[in-house]
């Protein structure tokens, strides 16, 4: 039997398997009865997704590959360009993200230590985390200004008189790549998800003091840009998101990119997304582009083991998160208790430290083992760590569907009590702007909405991410037999992850 018509095969048990799992019921404060059982709408996602495959193969051929996508730079257009190029904008903006930032810290540190009351944690970890990812995927890397830890290191600079272009103190070791990085994402993700001290607003002060000093300490160490691409684990997951965006920085001075301090690596004639050139070339050499959506990830670049592992990392913690809502995550941890009696200390943060440690791996022997497939149907010579780097940034895409249908309750109906908190941070009673009384208009979004927001959010991910592979397919492979070929294995994965998190999803909302 031919490789192709055994992914066929393997790709219908599969799915079918995926669809076999029942529909658990799991709390989510209004039920919602879907108008056709979860099965069918996991069907006709999937369906979907294998659709999207065969539309794109027949449509974008070769030729799609070398076309140079259409850019509007921002900087050139009357009023808007002379507005963002202003120097006080940029200054009342890091005065801005340091006044909000600096709260967050006193308020963590002096306010009151319940949650709900304080500042800190609404700000946190539902405001900026998940604000800022949907921002940046949908608008672009707005990080970039607002990094707090970039901003106050600058004023640091100039008021040391420090020359910036001055060699740092010591040379960043390049095996290290993006590896400090994804270690302390991956602290981040623990602290998230298993951390069960994450929402007391002391506790949360302490844990952003110790990333600024780590932040703060790297920069200076290795230069500020130097760490901010290697190092900062925020910096490097928001521009992987911001690839998706609509928008781009982009230098067309191409030597003052040879000579790049932190080694440009887009095969482009112009240096796209990379701030330190942006933020040393002149001002007729910068441009703000608008772009299509998505074209930053079919862009040729250079991706390393560390990246790929980030990306993995970042899908998997963000499906873990999801999956800890579902009752079969829940006994998971009863089974688990019930063989830990003896254990001490907080058994369920050690069950959730091992789940949270296993899934990452499980993605990456996935995902590897796809990537397998892929070489082998495509007929390439390159190795399946290769293929694997080469097409890790496909993954973006579903990265953010998830983690726009995951949070999107969470944002609008608990990210209201921000309204409230922004007239007593401290949760001393003030109400400095008159919305201390404010109360949660839990109507503001309905189960139902956020099923269809969810599945459109899932299958349009996935449906771009068929289409970033069969681009980087078309430019890797021989031809575009070769390409086609190549793409069953992402297929598959594309349609099972697709199942899956509808999956997950469904569980706090059919319950």
């Amino acid at each position: 039997m031919k490789a192709p018509k055994i992914f066929a095969i393997a790709l219908i048990f599969l799915v079918l398997a995926l669809l076999a799992s029942p529909a658990y019921a799991h709390g989510f404060g209004q039920r919602y009865d879907l108008p056709v059982p979860l099965n069918m709408f996991l069907i006709g996602a999937g369906a979907t997704v294998a659709l999207s495959f065969v539309v794109i193969g027949l449509f974008v051929s070769r030729r799609g590959v070398e076309f140079r996508y259409p850019r509007l730079n921002l900087l050139r257009v009357s009023v808007v360009g002379p507005v963002l190029s202003r120097s006080s904008l940029n200054a009342a903006i890091g005065i801005v993200s340091v006044a909000v930032f600096s709260l967050v810290v006193v308020a963590g540190l002096f306010g009151v230590n319940e949650p709900i009351d304080n500042f800190a944690p609404t700000f946190v970890w539902i405001i900026w985390w998940v604000g800022m990812g949907y921002i940046t995927a949908l608008v672009g890397n707005i990080w970039a200004l607002l990094n707090p830890w970039k901003i106050t290191y600058e004023w640091a600079e100039k008021t040391l008189k420090r020359d910036e272009a001055k060699s740092p103190r010591f040379q960043y070791p390049e095996r290290l790549d993006v590896w400090p990085a994804a270690l302390l994402f991956f602290m981040f993700a623990w602290t998230e998800n298993v951390y069960s001290g994450a929402s007391r607003p002391f506790n949360l002060a302490i844990l952003v003091i110790a990333y600024s000093v780590i932040t703060w300490a790297g920069m200076a160490a290795f230069g500020k840009h130097q760490w901010l691409r290697h190092g900062e684990a925020f910096t490097v997951l928001f521009g992987f998101f911001s690839r998706f965006s609509p928008t781009e920085v982009r230098v067309t001075d191409r030597n003052l990119c040879l000579s790049c301090g932190v080694a440009c690596d887009v095969s482009e004639p112009d240096c796209v997304d990379c701030y330190q050139c942006f933020e040393q070339a002149a001002p007729e050499h910068r441009e703000l582009n608008l772009r299509p959506f998505a074209v930053g990830l079919t862009l040729h670049r250079r991706v390393s083991t560390a990246t790929a592992a980030f990306v993995v990392l970042a899908l998997a913690t963000v499906t873990f998160d999801g999956f800890q809502d579902t009752p079969t995550w829940a006994n998971i941890q009863k089974t688990a208790l019930d063989l830990s009696e003896n254990w001490g200390g907080n058994p369920l943060d050690t069950i959730g430290t091992i789940g949270l440690v296993f899934v990452p791996i499980l993605f990456a022997l996935v995902y590897l083992g796809f990537s397998w497939g892929i070489r082998r149907l495509g007929q390439t010579q390159t190795s399946v760590a290769d293929v694997a780097r080469v097409f890790v940034f496909s993954l973006v895409p579903i990265a953010l569907a998830y983690n726009l249908a995951h949070f999107i309750s969470l944002l609008i109906i608990q990210g209201q009590l921000i309204i409230p908190l922004v007239s007593d941070p401290f949760g001393f009673g003030w109400n400095i702007l008159g919305t201390a009384d404010y109360r949660l208009n839990l109507n503001a979004i309905n189960a139902r909405i956020v099923w269809y927001i969810s599945v459109s959010a899932i299958v349009v991910g996935h449906i771009v991410s068929v289409y970033v592979a069969h681009i980087i397919s078309l430019r890797e492979m021989p031809d575009h037999a070769s390409a086609l070929r190549s793409q069953y294995p992402m297929l598959a994965l594309m349609v099972s992850y697709t199942a899956t998190s509808l999956w997950i999803i469904a569980q706090p909302i059919v319950g």
